[in-house]
């Protein structure tokens, strides 16, 4: 058996999170989010329930898939306001928009989360095409350090593969 355990610290089984524009080939300009404090993957079935009078129970058949990618990030100022502050080009490099300009220009992006198997099986790699929502940056005395709950809604499917798509 072999446990998915991305060892906290340790540089070469993080669990990392890469953006970039949907049209762009290849990660020359990815945005790899710092700070990830805990990640969900989401992928809910959609299912339709129907009676039938001939029946004293429920049928059901599933339909699409609702998947998002939800995470708490310690905010960074240049990853979440971007390297130009106030950018609203939706084409810009996500470098350039950051987290908040990529949400705000409802920039479709492609993803890649990577998940490290302690094993013989290596890294794997959950990939897409989405979009960032859920931005929530909060600060309080007993959490001085900015932090915000982040979403990627994904449009369309998840994809797994060995190496970044």
């Amino acid at each position: 058996m072999s446990y998915i355990n991305p060892s906290p610290g340790v540089a070469a089984n993080q669990v990392t999170l890469k953006l970039e524009l949907a049209t762009a080939t290849g990660w020359t300009s990815a945005l790899s989010v710092p700070g990830l404090q805990d990640v969900t993957v989401n992928a809910a079935n959609d299912i339709f329930t129907w009676t039938q009078l001939d029946s004293t129970a429920k049928l059901q058949v599933p339909t699409t898939s609702t998947n998002s990618l939800s995470m708490n990030i310690v905010l960074d100022d240049a990853t979440f306001f971007g390297s130009t502050v106030g950018t609203v080009d939706p084409t810009a490099a996500v470098l350039v928009q950051g987290i908040q300009g990529l949400s705000r220009n409802k920039t479709k992006l492609k993803f890649s989360l990577k998940f490290l198997e302690n094993g013989s099986t290596g890294d794997r790699y959950l990939s897409g095409i989405g979009y960032i929502t859920g931005l929530a940056p909060k600060i309080s005395a007993d959490q001085p350090v900015w932090v915000s709950p982040i979403t990627v809604t994904v449009s369309g499917e998840f994809s797994v593969s060995s190496t970044e798509a």
